[in-house]
């Protein structure tokens, strides 16, 4: 079991750019926070990815992440919400995997699988 993810979860990707999290939800909350759903829009600000190319460098910045696993057990709305082990990857804007996010911070109070 593991806690279930809600809007204010601290989620970091790779390079350290901070997530910021998208959600339709507003019926199932935790604290008062929307939990969030596989589905929802987790957008990445500040990452300072770059990749060397010739003498010089190209800016390949995580722009979103795309979860690829959720909860089997619960749902909103239809949608497997996200757990603090759910696993996904940071993606490029041009669709290049940079490696997996990380969640530094989350609601304890809620579990599930």
């Amino acid at each position: 079991m593991s806690e279930l993810l809600t809007k204010d979860a601290q989620i970091m990707c790779t390079h350290g750019g901070t997530v910021q999290i998208q959600t339709s939800n507003q019926s199932v909350k935790i604290n008062g926070q929307p939990v969030v759903t596989i589905n929802d829009t987790y957008t990445v600000s500040g990452c300072p990815f770059q990749i060397p190319i010739g003498t010089g460098t190209k800016p390949q910045p995580c722009v979103r992440i795309q979860w690829t696993t959720a909860a089997t057990r619960v749902r909103v709305g239809g949608q497997p919400v996200l757990l603090q082990a759910s696993s996904g990857l940071g993606l490029s804007a041009e669709l290049i995997p940079q490696g997996p996010p990380s969640v530094t911070a989350a609601q304890f109070k809620v579990k599930g699988m």
